[in-house]
């Protein structure tokens, strides 16, 4: 029994593939997603999305969204989807200085500061956790 994992961002569609299970960056944690999961809808944080088929483990970036579960298939919209191994590590960490120098005099430009701030931290982690 498996999964069906689409991944669609606004330009296109980066993954679509039967997987045995998939591990979303969940807005508050990890979710583990498996054949038979109760329907979903959740916002999702930036962070690792994992599939797993049989022994392999494929990892990507993805930068938030939402993810839908239904009738087996995983359903991710996210602005960005990226492959582990191809996350540049040193465009990370420059969107990180950039982002911690931007003034955030109210609320709205204080969350974007804080999104584009997460969203770096995540990508160097990543990065820097490829093996």
């Amino acid at each position: 029994m498996s999964l069906q994992i689409v991944v669609v961002t606004p330009e296109r569609t980066t993954l679509d593939q039967q997987v045995d299970s998939v591990i979303v960056p969940s807005f508050d944690g990890e979710r583990g997603i498996y054949n038979g999961h109760a329907p979903l809808v959740e916002r999702l944080g930036p962070g690792e999305l994992r599939t797993v088929s049989g022994d392999q483990v494929s990892r990507y970036y993805v930068d938030g969204g939402f993810v839908q579960v239904s009738a087996d298939v995983v359903s991710v919209l996210t602005g960005r989807s990226i492959p582990a191994g191809e996350i540049d590590l040193s465009a990370a960490k420059q969107d990180l200085e950039t982002a911690e120098r931007e003034p955030a005099n109210n609320t709205e430009l204080m969350e974007l500061k804080q999104k584009a701030i997460a969203q770096a931290k995540a990508q160097i982690r990543m990065a820097e956790n490829n093996p």
